[in-house]
């Protein structure tokens, strides 16, 4: 009777077992950079979360062609664990509407290969306005807080600078929810000039893992809008 329970026991742990799989979950699977000028390299970071119940490994990330480049930050996940793959496009010698994909590789049974696109208009230098234009950078595009209490107020600074060669305006400072406040001393930089982006974000009545934007609006030609990415594993209690 004991050896019937035992097997029964251990048949029963085996079929909970082949329910723990890892599942793949980009926060956006396609973006648009819209008009660039032929001969810039511009990047994007794509976020990676784990949504499954086991450790989703990243076997490979490939190009569909060899002006991309692809890298994880890291490539084992636990569950509701996340990461980010940075893809540079590098323009030189393209004209016109561009789509290029990247693969990524990995032990989710039902997604064993994900499909990440981005694209872009490349215009020819000599198609460019003529005269200044402004250019905002940030510092980062993304930041992952890890893991943290609910209810905690997080903290952030990051760097807007103008690259360009005429004064930049920043119009808007826009939030994708009310628990995140963003503010910067000076909404106008000169060429070379750079200011504090200030950022507060509430965990309050929120849990699991999140992520959250906030979006820099201004008159730079080539990137009207810059979004930066806040992702945060909140823990209840």
């Amino acid at each position: 009777m004991k050896k019937l329970i035992v097997v029964y026991f251990l048949t029963v742990l085996s079929v909970f077992a082949q329910f723990g799989n890892p599942k793949i979950v980009p926060l956006e699977q396609e973006y648009n950079f819209g008009d660039i000028i032929e001969g810039e390299k511009v990047t994007h970071d794509f976020i990676i979360f784990n949504r499954g119940t086991d450790k989703l490994v990243i076997d490979k990330v490939k190009a569909s062609c060899g002006c991309t480049a692809a890298n994880p930050t890291k490539t084992e996940l636990l569950p509701e664990d996340s990461t980010t793959i940075q893809v540079e496009f590098n323009t030189l010698r393209r004209i016109g509407p561009q789509k290029k994909f990247v693969y990524v590789f990995s032990n989710d049974p039902e997604t064993p290969q994900l499909r990440l696109q981005f694209s872009a208009n490349v215009i020819k230098k000599e198609q460019t306005k003529v005269g200044s234009t402004p250019d905002l950078k940030l510092s980062k595009y993304s930041h992952n807080f890890g893991n943290v209490k609910q209810g905690v107020v997080l903290n952030l600074e990051i760097e807007v600078s103008n690259q360009g060669d005429d004064k930049l305006k920043i119009n808007e400072i826009k939030s994708s929810c009310g628990c995140t406040a963003a503010l910067m001393s000076s909404m106008e930089l000169s060429p070379n000039e750079s200011s504090e982006l200030k950022i507060k974000f509430d965990t309050k009545n929120l849990a699991g893992q999140i992520a959250r934007t906030v979006t820099l609006f201004s008159n730079d030609p080539k990137h009207p809008s810059r979004v930066l990415t806040l992702i945060a594993n909140i823990e209840e209690g």
